[in-house]
């Protein structure tokens, strides 16, 4: 076997790390998104909680285009989405008796802005 010169065993040592240390940047990134949901953070908390299975982690809507909430605030008033939020309807469920007014009132506004 021929001994390799130290500066070649070296560099392959060096790629080998820069090697890893990219894999490990690259898998970290995946599912990770500029779009994520941004907020005050009990409001988000709570729509994690709570909508996501039908409205998507992003709000891109999971049901259809009428359950996308990227944009709810140029369709519906505040008041309109607190008063969907509390009573629901088509295929949505009411969460009058999930969440408190506070929270409800906390999650209309905060969609309300989605414009």
């Amino acid at each position: 076997m021929i001994a390799q010169p130290y500066w070649l065993r070296l560099l392959r040592m060096f790629l080998a790390l820069f090697l890893t240390t990219l894999f490990i940047v690259v898998i970290s990134a995946c599912g990770s998104s500029s779009s994520e949901l941004d907020g005050p953070t009990e409001v988000v908390k709570i729509a994690r909680n709570n909508c996501i299975s039908c409205h998507g982690t992003e709000l891109q809507g999971k049901m259809g285009p009428d359950t996308n909430l990227q944009l709810v605030g140029k369709r519906l008033s505040k008041e309109q989405i607190a008063e969907q939020i509390r009573t629901g309807g088509d295929s949505m469920p009411a969460f009058e008796s999930r969440l408190s007014a506070e929270e409800i009132e906390g999650l209309a506004a905060w969609l309300s802005g989605k414009k």
